[in-house]
């Protein structure tokens, strides 16, 4: 029987087979036909702990039988304020900077980032109505981005083929050069030049770059970026939708600059994977910017499943695992094995531009066939599906982020993968 269903990111006219998944648990996924695949990527990097975790499974089925679903707009429940809190208490602190105060909660990353280009714009447009600032709308972005699919979030992000369709829809940015080794300078000032044209807000990936290709930059250009849009009065925006939740090496990548932004995205990891969630924090000044007595100032936005109980329940569970489990000291053993299997991974000449930060490694695939669009990309994944592992090259870019749960014989078999994947495909098969 034919599906009916329209998968994302997958062409269907290629007729590929698609895995009918039963069950999953830790790094494991467990298909139908009674094979198993090693979940290396997290399922779009979203599951940190492993798949469902007893801890937060138990919360989830707790929740469902007390309280499912509630109208967030002027009602709350416990454990969207337990979330709340304990997100802010995470949040990155420095003694200099403004600290994250408000949580506003949403329900994927595309809409968290969405929700802090709104909040940044609100801000401005409230301050400019008191007369406390002048109007700002422009937004600045840096180059090969990806935050999301809704219209704000790819308007922010990289153009291409993936967003070709809807380019009347796109509002215009300014981009700032990728500070890629040896041309940090050329980012700094850059980026310089366009905070003293007084935009709103400028927008990045923290440390690493995710879909737009796995690119890695330093703390200190992290930490230099801010300090100019600070010095400027612009919005600095943190989009820690995937950086977050340890994939860097710590519970957010902003943490290792010792940068505060403004305001800042987090969703796939907020409830270990296990099912959606956003949130968006900011300072009090974003905050106090929008509230009024004055009802045509209020923050105009939500969706129907705004602070959802059962997915904060979710969350809830999850803050409790990383306040009472050393999941930092999994993080950097996982960390070091993966660091130590890439090292030999770079010998081959098959592979070139190895990149690591924390948990997720980088590595390209020597061959002519790089493009986005190649055949190489589907023809990788089915040649890891067939060796039982979950993997979704970007183009010649192989890149793991698995759940921190991998244990070190399901590395190999990855890594040994990989090998054998350059043998076939890279340029000197």
């Amino acid at each position: 029987m034919t599906s009916p269903v329209w998968h994302p990111f997958f062409q269907h006219g290629l007729n590929e087979a698609i895995p009918h998944v039963v069950r999953a648990e830790g790094a494991l996924l467990h298909l139908a036909d009674g094979s198993t695949l090693i979940d290396a990527i997290s399922s779009w990097w979203v599951t940190t702990h492993g798949h469902c975790h007893p801890r937060i499974a138990a919360a989830i089925a707790q929740q469902a039988g007390t309280l499912d679903q509630l109208i967030f707009a002027g009602y709350t429940h416990e454990p969207a304020e337990e979330v709340a809190r304990g997100l802010i208490a995470l949040a990155p602190r420095a003694d200099d900077q403004p600290k994250l105060a408000h949580v506003f909660y949403s329900d994927s990353g595309s809409t968290a980032v969405e929700v802090a280009l709104k909040m940044a714009l609100g801000y401005w447009h409230n301050l400019a109505l008191d007369g406390a600032a002048q109007p700002r709308s422009r937004i600045l972005v840096l180059e090969h981005s990806y935050h999301g699919d809704t219209i704000g979030a790819m308007s922010v992000g990289e153009r291409g083929v993936y967003n070709a369709a809807w380019t009347p829809l796109l509002f215009d940015v300014d981009t700032i050069p990728f500070p890629a080794p040896g041309r940090e300078q050329a980012c700094r000032d850059a980026l310089e030049a366009a905070c003293a044209r007084h935009p709103a807000g400028f927008v990045i990936e923290p440390l690493i770059l995710g879909a737009g290709g796995m690119f890695v930059y330093s703390a200190d250009v992290l930490r230099e970026m801010a300090a100019i849009c600070r010095r400027h009065g612009v919005l600095f925006i943190a989009d820690e939708v995937m950086t977050g939740w340890g994939r860097t090496g710590t519970i957010f990548a902003c943490e290792q600059a010792g940068v505060v932004p403004d305001i800042m995205a987090v969703a796939k990891g907020i409830t270990g994977g296990a099912i959606p969630l956003a949130a968006t924090l900011a300072t009090a000044p974003i905050f106090d910017a929008h509230r009024s007595s004055d009802r045509a100032r209020l923050f105009y936005h939500s969706s129907s499943y705004t602070a959802n109980p059962i997915a904060c329940a979710a969350a809830v569970a999850n803050l409790a695992i990383w306040r009472e489990e050393d999941v930092l000291g999994r993080i950097k053993q996982l960390a070091q094995t993966m660091a130590d299997r890439l090292a030999t991974l770079a010998c081959s000449p098959a592979f070139a531009n190895p990149r690591q930060a924390g948990t997720i490694v980088a590595i390209d695939l020597v061959t002519p066939d790089a493009g986005y669009l190649s055949d190489l990309a589907p023809s990788l994944r089915l040649f890891f599906q067939d060796r039982g592992l979950l993997l979704r090259p970007l183009g010649n870019t192989i890149y793991l982020m698995p759940p921190y749960c991998l244990d070190a014989q399901q590395l190999d078999r990855i890594f040994a993968a990989l090998h054998a994947a350059g043998e076939k495909f890279g340029l000197h098969a």
